[in-house]
């Protein structure tokens, strides 16, 4: 029994996924991702309390993997600022932007293009607000460490930052940019960035 759960719990989500795609959340009804399925619309409700549920249920790789970028490199495992001098930290940012896109792009599609309507329609601000929180923590953490460097940088270019970023993806897959050009667009970017960043801090 437990599997059959598993089985239809997984079909829901893969028929929620695909009409959330091609529809969007406040098109997309529960009753028709119920038909889909091959279920009873009463029945979905044993899965998931809600669409807006089901929403996050779907969408949550690409929300974890978005997280564990902003702790990566800004947060509980943030790495030391003097590590942008490195090749490696160049070479690092851009294979993990890569490897975002082209895991997650359906999702990431669905996450910032089709999310109107769903408690995730604001998520591209609430996580930058949230960007910003914690990138100025983790500069007053790098100031004690390192006094000489300058992290007087205000909110607005912190949160700047984070919006560029959303520009990017956005951008990357609107225009379905091919994987090899994406690399070359995104070691351009992300090493202008990284020199704009290391001329502020005067690393």
């Amino acid at each position: 029994m437990q599997v059959l759960k598993e089985d239809i719990r997984s079909r829901v989500l893969t028929v929620a996924r695909q009409q959330f795609e091609r529809k969007g959340y406040s098109k997309t009804s529960m009753r028709e991702i119920a038909e889909s399925a091959g279920i009873g619309v009463g029945n979905i409700y044993n899965y998931f309390t809600n669409k807006d549920e089901l929403f996050h249920e779907v969408v949550r790789p690409v929300l974890c993997a978005l997280e564990a970028m902003l702790q990566e490199h800004h947060g509980i495992r943030g790495e030391d600022i003097m590590m942008m001098r490195s090749e490696k930290y160049l070479k690092s940012c851009i294979d993990e932007y890569v490897a975002l896109i082209t895991k997650h792009r359906g999702l990431m599609e669905i996450l910032l293009f089709r999310a109107q309507g769903s408690s995730l329609e604001r998520f591209r601000e609430n996580y930058t607000d949230r960007s910003t929180e914690v990138v100025k923590a983790w500069f007053a953490a790098m100031q004690k460490k390192h006094p000489d460097i300058n992290t007087s940088v205000s909110d607005f270019i912190i949160h700047l930052h984070t919006v560029w970023m959303f520009t990017l993806f956005e951008e990357l897959l609107m225009h379905s940019v091919p994987k090899q050009e994406m690399e070359a667009i995104l070691h351009d970017y992300i090493l202008f960035e990284i020199q704009g960043w290391r001329a502020i801090i005067k690393i």
